[in-house]
């Protein structure tokens, strides 16, 4: 399968750029793999310590030196929907361990908070450092080097970057990561979108906003709108992380626990014990970075990734940039629409052909490479099969349907909903940003507008209760990136600007915070770099200044006069009400050395 030119170069320049920090990175991977399976020279005091809570059989067998074992990394918590499928994991996972003659035990815990219960909350300003706290507690969960290779159990929105990112720093240890899988759908995203809006309009009250929340987050599983959770799994199995087509089964079905058994089952097979040795740090390198930013820009995917996949990328000595993500944009052409970028959840992309089918036409058209190492042992396209049970309960694959079932939903690469991705950066005198475009309707993705500057979410959200917003504008919310907040998501200003761009009012965002993964149809030049705690240029912008946010032409301009904007002083903000409350006084070093967004928005000196 040829690769498409575009494509191909871009892969060319990200793996000249990164060649010196690549190679470093697999020089120390192959010292480690080089070593072996450490427990055989773990003292006895270390080594009993280690297996002293096991069973006799699991005891007897780590004391042979010879059965595998395999560590456990997981995200439980019961109050996170997605993450309560994983409770009965680790049992599953031992007694398909036990099936092969091997040792599987936890290995550690890491904290996994939920985004939609901390949106628009101070909580929300602990999130995107979570991802690096994730990392750190997935190397601290390793460290005792008892494992021959580790299965991590994790979904949601910072969780699998920060699992990724810690298994990487121990990328000589072949990894698998194991979904839990959607919850069944609930009341339509469209309908929890209008409810969403009356509320904000006053027109329904927290009673029925509840009933109508709590009908589409209804019971485990991962949210079905098209986040940065289910961006998440997608990208796992594109990348070749997860067993084929494993990503979008329901939770606490048979399939899905007979597919937790194989996966339990293949991270053993392809540890150094076996004859297929197949560490992490291999399978996650320059042609996996560029498939899981295709996959990205094919399915209208979340824009944390423009940070997330930076991050992950440079743990494995690779170096990704925002200009890689629009080019690769540029030549992608959107294959999906699940919502906000269309009306379908995930159950209906699952239904029309999934991940198999995407795989396949993103193959056909040479839009991936098919040539990568994945923890299935096969090229990518060896992910182009959906699993099923046989009568007896096992497992088996059979390739996925050449055609969608709902053209509505999943297209071919050949015919697309439109010709790219639908996410550029932007450029220009506030700095850099990123735009979704896909759920944007062509005629709202240029606004020219006056800027209205607010130094919180909810400064705007007053304004706009006291009538001041109805008009022509653009909302800059400042002062929440990295180093000013932690950069929360302000997601809950999508009600409000959806309402006034309904009311036919020309609306733009532009923030150095995050919008939601689930992105949707006000143009919003999010991520802002310098960021305005940086001294950037958005902390220029004056009430009344012209600003222009071009989706389709790439750029972000305070049309202010050259040297008057040249001249103009920085605005500056008291942040000492950031600095404490919720846990936030604990994360004051991750405020201080913090990375700028377009380089991964890392605390780690990633």
């Amino acid at each position: 399968m040829t690769i498409q030119a575009r494509i191909g170069d871009v892969t060319e320049r990200i793996q000249k750029r990164s060649y010196d920090t690549r190679q470093r990175y697999l020089e120390r991977l192959l010292k480690q793999a080089e070593k072996g399976p450490r427990r055989n020279r773990l003292a006895c005091g270390n080594l009993a310590h280690g297996f002293a809570a096991c069973g006799p059989g699991d005891k007897d067998a780590l004391k042979g030196d010879v059965a595998p074992n395999l560590g456990i990394v997981t995200a439980y918590n019961d109050m996170l929907s997605a993450h309560q499928p994983y409770e009965t994991y680790p049992e599953v996972i031992r007694a398909a361990a036990r099936e092969v003659g091997a040792v599987a035990q936890v290995a550690g815990g890491v904290p996994a908070m939920c985004d939609g219960v901390t949106q628009g909350q101070i909580g929300m300003e602990l999130s995107l450092f979570s991802r690096d706290v994730i990392a750190m507690s997935t190397a601290v969960a390793l460290s005792h080097d008892m494992f021959d290779a580790a299965v991590y159990l994790g979904i949601c929105d910072k969780i699998v970057p920060g699992l990724v990112i810690g298994a990487l720093s121990f990328g000589h240890l072949p990894a698998v990561f194991v979904p839990g899988g959607p919850m069944t759908s609930g009341l339509p995203n469209d309908e929890k979108a209008r409810i969403r809006q009356l509320y904000a309009e006053g027109k329904v009250g927290r009673k029925e906003l509840l009933e109508s929340e709590s009908a589409s987050y209804h019971g485990p599983g991962t949210c079905t709108f098209y986040g940065t959770a289910n961006s998440n799994q997608m990208l796992m199995e594109i990348m070749g992380l997860h067993l084929p087509g494993a990503t979008f089964v329901n939770p606490n079905t048979p399939l899905r626990d007979a597919l937790t058994k194989e996966a339990a089952k293949r991270a053993l097979a392809i540890s150094a014990t076996g004859n297929a040795f197949t560490p992490v740090g291999q399978v996650i390198d320059e042609k996996a970075i560029v498939n899981g930013v295709v996959g990205l820009h094919a399915t209208g995917g979340s824009t944390n990734h423009t940070m997330h996949l930076v991050a992950m990328a440079r743990a494995a000595g690779i170096h990704l940039t925002w200009d890689d993500f629009s080019d690769l944009s540029d030549a992608t052409p959107l294959v999906a629409r699940v919502y906000p970028n269309g009306l379908a959840d995930v159950n209906h992309f699952h239904a029309a052909g999934g991940m198999g089918f995407l795989i396949r036409t993103l193959l056909d058209e040479g839009l991936v490479h098919d040539d990568v190492k994945t923890v299935w042992g096969t090229p990518l396209s060896g992910y182009t099969v959906e699993p099923k049970l046989t009568e007896g309960g096992a497992v088996e694959w059979t390739p996925s349907a050449a055609a969608s079932a709902d053209e509505k939903v999943l297209r071919p690469a050949s015919s697309p909903f439109q010709a790219t991705g639908g996410l550029k950066v932007l450029k220009g005198n506030v700095g850099r940003a990123v735009i979704k475009t896909s759920a944007v309707k062509p005629e709202r993705q240029v606004v020219e507008a006056p800027a209205v500057v607010f130094h919180s979410q909810d400064a705007m959200l007053a304004a706009f209760k006291r009538g001041e917003l109805e008009r022509d504008f653009v909302a800059v919310i400042r002062f929440q990136g990295p180093k000013a907040n932690g950069m929360p998501e302000l997601h809950k200003l999508t009600p409000t600007l959806g309402l006034l761009q309904d009311r036919g009012y020309r609306v733009a965002l532009v923030t150095d915070g995050r919008m939601s993964g689930a992105s949707g149809k006000v143009p919003a030049a999010i991520h802002v770099t310098p960021e305005a705690v940086d001294g950037g240029p958005i902390a220029k912008l004056r009430d009344g200044d012209l600003v222009r946010v071009d989706g389709i032409a790439g750029t972000l301009e305070a049309l202010v006069d050259a040297a008057e904007w040249s001249a103009r002083p920085v605005a500056t903000e008291n942040l000492e009400d950031n600095e404490w409350g919720i846990g936030r006084d604990l994360f004051a070093s991750f405020r201080r050395v913090v990375g700028r967004a377009e380089d991964g928005a890392s605390a780690l000196g990633l």
